[in-house]
């Protein structure tokens, strides 16, 4: 179990060769949604929000099903990670 009082668990793993993925993303999907972050902060674009908007709740639906799973019992199969 994890415990989650003091320090909130992260919201990515580190893959293979040390690259940040978000939980529920695949690696590319992950490079996409940091870059539009970036141009919603530099110069709002309706088409790149409304992208943005669907990473990050695919991304958030995945991360609550994670939590769950973890305050459930320890995490063996990640199955719901996107590796691709």
């Amino acid at each position: 179990m994890i415990d989650q009082r003091h320090n909130a668990p992260r919201r990515y793993f580190v893959d293979a060769k040390g690259r940040r993925v978000l939980i529920g993303l695949s690696l590319e999907e992950t490079a996409e949604f940091e870059a539009l972050a970036v141009a919603a902060t530099e110069e709002a674009i309706a088409v790149d929000d409304v992208r943005w908007l669907d990473l990050y709740s695919r991304h958030e639906a995945a991360w609550r099903v994670w939590i769950a799973q973890s305050q459930a019992k320890p995490t063996q199969d990640l199955g719901f990670v996107n590796y691709v």
